[in-house]
């Protein structure tokens, strides 16, 4: 998804530049929008699971002193850090989108 979305923005930016733009290119960007939105739902969601999953291994360690317990909360501690830096990823990008969408509705005016 990183690639896809990274790839996307250079492509738009570089029709930007060179002043390829048209109202069809302003319905494609919107029409990616909706689908890295959709996306981006779905990682929050995931993200917020593997927190919980995190959470509730640790309480569940401290209570009961399984080492069982300890090492799915570091397993599931180091899928929650990598979660949280791709949601980063994916947040960032879809602003990003929203920059370029606006961009493209000014020179189509």
């Amino acid at each position: 998804m990183k690639i896809k979305l990274s790839s996307y923005c250079e492509s738009l930016e570089k029709k930007i530049k060179n002043k390829e733009v048209n109202k069809e290119l302003l319905e494609e960007v919107y029409t990616w929008i909706l689908f890295f939105q959709h996306e981006r739902l779905v990682h929050l969601i995931v993200t917020f699971m593997t927190a919980m999953g995190t959470i509730l291994f640790l309480l569940g360690f401290l209570a009961f002193e399984n080492i069982g317990l300890l090492l799915l909360f570091t397993i599931t501690l180091c899928l929650f850090i990598f979660y949280i830096f791709h949601y980063y990823y994916l947040e960032n990008g879809v602003q990003k989108l929203y920059d370029l969408y606006f961009d493209i509705k000014k020179v189509t005016k």
